[in-house]
């Protein structure tokens, strides 16, 4: 059923495409630090086990609510792998086992993320006008930005 919520049915289609690929993004960063999570090895494992759950748990709730937006706008939100990896604009990529190397890909993944979100976030705000979505959003890149901060603490 479509919404009526004061926007055009053709913005708010381009707003549920656009979290659709930040759902995919946000995926994408869940997969890797999941990954990470379970197949942590090393001097660094009960710290690093106990640090990839706690993000991942951010990750799914991000996920859950970018999930429910979508459906909100009267659209069917994605729910398969093989959507997420056509539409992210993250790469996904072979395991890594060095514990640095880990931090250093997510360290990478949420920094693209954030820099590409705010521009979605500049486009949702000024050219299609939806300020409930430009508010979670914007909520969703400081907690990206807290998760990055973390990882490049781990780095020193």
């Amino acid at each position: 059923m479509k919404a009526h919520i004061g926007l055009p049915e053709n913005d708010i289609k381009k707003i549920a495409d656009l979290l659709q690929v930040i759902l995919a993004d946000e995926h994408v960063i869940l997969t890797k630090t999941r990954n990470y999570h379970w197949n942590i090895k090393g001097p660094r494992f009960m710290e690093l086990h106990k640090f990839y759950e706690d993000q991942y748990k951010v990750l799914r709730d991000i996920i859950d609510q970018i999930a429910e937006r979508i459906t909100q706008l009267g659209h069917q939100s994605n729910g398969t792998m093989k959507d997420f990896l056509s539409t992210t604009r993250l790469k996904e990529g072979p395991y890594e086992d060095k514990q640095d190397a880990q931090i250093s890909h997510l360290l990478a993944d949420h920094e693209a993320f954030i820099t590409n979100l705010r521009k979605d976030i500049e486009d949702i705000d000024e050219k299609l006008g939806d300020a409930v979505t430009t508010d979670l959003l914007t909520g969703f890149m400081g907690q990206h930005e807290k998760m990055a901060w973390m990882l490049r603490a781990f780095l020193g």
